[in-house]
């Protein structure tokens, strides 16, 4: 065998294992992705809720006593404070013991029975949170996945009113970033009803498809332009509905030798900078599912977002790029990239797919985002104390 020729073997065999090393990779981030929360509801749970689940159709209303008031009378006003529940109902095979168990939580800590309102898919949430708002609630609580939380925290952001969490989705990464039980609605219940207020930011970000810039949406977690927006709308719903995870695999290796964008990124006051990316994402918060931090100076509350692109070239860039994402590298990079922002503005050559919070947009020219410092509360859990020793 020639010189060249064992360059040529080892090259294609160094390839193949590369190769190989990145098909595990997207197989992890598609494992995380479609890991949908099954509720974990207690036999006999919702002491105190109708079993008919028709809870909170009364808001306002104490039980029955058998005797209604004298007509002449006024009905005693009920001085407890008002729940809302605003639940996503295509995450539930059914959603009834679901009420039952946060219609009880509420009435056993001193609440009135909630006020419950379901999203449509011509209504996301946007309506039903103005309704709880114009109702009086002094919580909201989003049941549902990121989507169902970015929609009401849209109008909750700068209201004062507090946004109460019950993951129910597949990523529920604002929750994991606040290191909130994804996994238990009676638990999220029970914060979202009496655990502490805390102050975080929220993303702003107006898309525009070359018709101009449209209305201003939120982000609590990412969003972004490219390769992420792109296994999003990729991965077909009866594909995962067969397969699961492996589907989010199938859409990663199809777009995985897609070509690179374009773009002009403007931070700041600072002059604009051109760039080829694969795909570039503005954090709010940095935490991946799978153990990933793609961000990993991104903090919640910090008044900042950060951005971060990424540019491989072919398989051997991929690994790379899984390397410094893996290593939580942040030192600048050919391949990945990162910036700190109050504000940035995306424009790209041709239109790229986008996503807000994991939920595909469309395609857009341009993406200008910018961070509103502590608009939105959010109920958490209490902090523990820190010991001194």
């Amino acid at each position: 065998m020639t010189s060249a020729e064992t360059i040529t073997l080892l090259v294609t065999v160094l390839g193949a294992v590369m190769f190989a090393v990145v098909v595990v990779l997207l197989l992890r981030l598609g494992d995380a992705l479609s890991n949908r929360v099954t509720a974990r509801v207690p036999r006999g749970a919702g002491k105190g809720a109708r079993a008919d689940g028709r809870a909170g159709d009364r808001r306002g209303t104490t039980p029955d006593s058998g005797t209604g008031p004298a007509p002449s009378q006024e009905p005693e006003e009920d001085r407890r404070p008002l729940p809302a529940v605003i639940v996503n109902p295509s995450k539930f095979s059914d959603v009834t013991p679901v009420r039952t168990l946060v219609t009880g939580m509420c009435v056993d800590l001193g609440w009135q029975e909630p006020l419950w309102l379901e999203t449509t898919i011509e209504d996301p949430g946007i309506g039903q949170a103005k309704e709880a708002l114009g109702a009086g609630a002094h919580v909201v609580m989003a049941c549902g996945g990121d989507g169902t939380v970015r929609t009401v925290a849209e109008v909750l952001a700068g209201t004062g009113v507090p946004l109460g969490l019950i993951p129910a989705g597949t990523g529920n990464l604002l929750a994991r970033n606040l290191d909130m039980n994804v996994d238990d609605i009676g638990a999220a219940t029970r914060v979202a009803l009496a655990g502490d207020d805390r102050a975080v930011d929220v993303g702003r970000v107006s898309l525009d498809d070359g018709s101009g810039p449209g209305d201003e949406q939120v982000f609590l977690v990412m969003a972004g332009m490219g390769f992420d927006a792109e296994i999003m709308a990729t991965a077909p719903e009866a594909l995962k509905a067969k397969v699961g995870p492996i589907a989010y695999t199938v859409a990663g290796l199809r777009n995985l030798k897609g070509r690179q964008a374009r773009v002009r990124v403007a931070i700041d006051e600072r002059p604009a900078v051109l760039r080829r990316v694969r795909t570039i994402v503005v954090g709010n918060c940095g935490r991946l599912l799978g153990g990933l931090v793609l961000m990993p100076d991104a903090e919640i509350d910090d008044g900042w977002l950060d951005a971060v692109s990424i540019a491989p070239q072919g398989i051997v860039g991929w690994l790379a790029v899984a390397a410094r994402v893996i290593t939580q590298q942040r030192k600048g990079h050919r391949r990945v990239e990162h910036w700190r922002v109050r504000a940035i503005t995306i424009t790209s050559e041709q239109r790229e797919p986008a996503q807000l919070d994991g939920d595909p947009v469309g395609e857009v020219l341009a993406m200008r985002m910018r961070v509103d410092p502590g608009a939105l509360l959010v109920r958490v859990p209490h902090r523990r104390p820190t010991s001194r020793s």
